[in-house]
């Protein structure tokens, strides 16, 4: 391990139960057939080498390639019961805030065994692999994975700790027009970079403003994530604001919204690439 000492990655693993992690009531050899609620499962289930075991996901789970010839269950705001009970799963992994309570409820009336993913903090990506490496019996390649992410955080994190901070408007979408603030996962990835978000004491994770707050604050740049990295037509455009100096220096940062905001190993390769592009306006 090149960074991360053995007992570091120790506190890690005890720390799953302060996470909120609960282990399936059932062993790993007997988990066969799992359905995965989340993009982020998905990748996170393959990334650990139980890919295979996976008989059911929602809508958007296409990395890798692989997942996109997984059966569709349902999407974030409803899952088709029936066909959760025709896919006959051994383990359901549902994502806590980003699946529907009411059908997770019903389908655990029904004897289904469910554990949560739930990952709050960038580290918590480490635990979430360690916690599948364990449900599936593939602790070894989990742990590897693990010490991986956290040096790979922790190398970023020591390049930008003591970058000037640059104001940052991040437009997370732009009908409603939304950024984000305090804890919220884009919000971590910012501060990794070194940037000032004028947003960031909002009473939510994720407020919603009008241009005018976005004028009168003034950033330095403008991020615009995307899905596949694609400028989308949708986005606000701020040319038509000359005196804002992201827009008067052509300060535009468009990173790829599906390997960013997704709580995976590869949100790590675009943030490193997000916090170089800032950088680039240091200069």
């Amino acid at each position: 391990m090149k960074f991360i000492s053995i007992f570091a990655l120790f506190i890690t693993l005890i720390s799953l139960n302060s996470y909120g992690y609960t282990k399936a009531n059932i062993p790993h050899k007997s988990v066969k057939r799992i359905i995965a609620l989340a993009p982020h499962i998905v990748e996170n289930l393959y990334a650990v080498g139980a890919g295979n075991l996976i008989v059911g996901t929602t809508e958007h789970a296409d990395y890798p390639e692989q997942a996109k010839s997984i059966p569709r269950i349902g999407n974030y705001a409803r899952l088709n019961i029936e066909q959760v009970l025709a896919a006959d799963p051994d383990l359901i992994i549902a994502w806590k805030s980003g699946n529907p309570s009411d059908d997770l409820a019903r389908l655990e009336r029904l004897g289904l065994t469910i554990v949560y993913s739930q990952p709050n903090k960038i580290e918590d990506v480490a635990k979430e692999l360690l916690y599948f490496g364990e449900l599936t019996g593939n602790t070894e390649i989990a742990q590897e994975k693990a010490t991986d992410f956290l040096n790979q955080l922790k190398t970023i994190r020591e390049l930008y700790q003591d970058k000037t901070a640059l104001s940052v408007f991040y437009e997370l979408w732009p009908r409603p027009l939304t950024t984000v603030a305090n804890d919220a996962w884009p919000q971590q990835q910012l501060n990794v970079c070194q940037t000032r978000n004028p947003f960031i004491n909002s009473e939510t994770d994720y407020p919603q403003i009008n241009v005018e707050n976005v004028i009168l604050k003034a950033p330095q740049i403008i991020i615009q994530p995307t899905s596949h990295g694609i400028n989308s037509p949708d986005n606000v455009d701020w040319q038509q604001w000359q005196d804002i100096p992201a827009v008067k220096n052509k300060a535009f940062i468009h990173p790829n919204a599906d390997k960013l905001h997704r709580m995976t190993s590869r949100s790590l390769d675009e943030l490193s690439l997000l916090c170089q592009q800032i950088n680039e306006f240091r200069k």
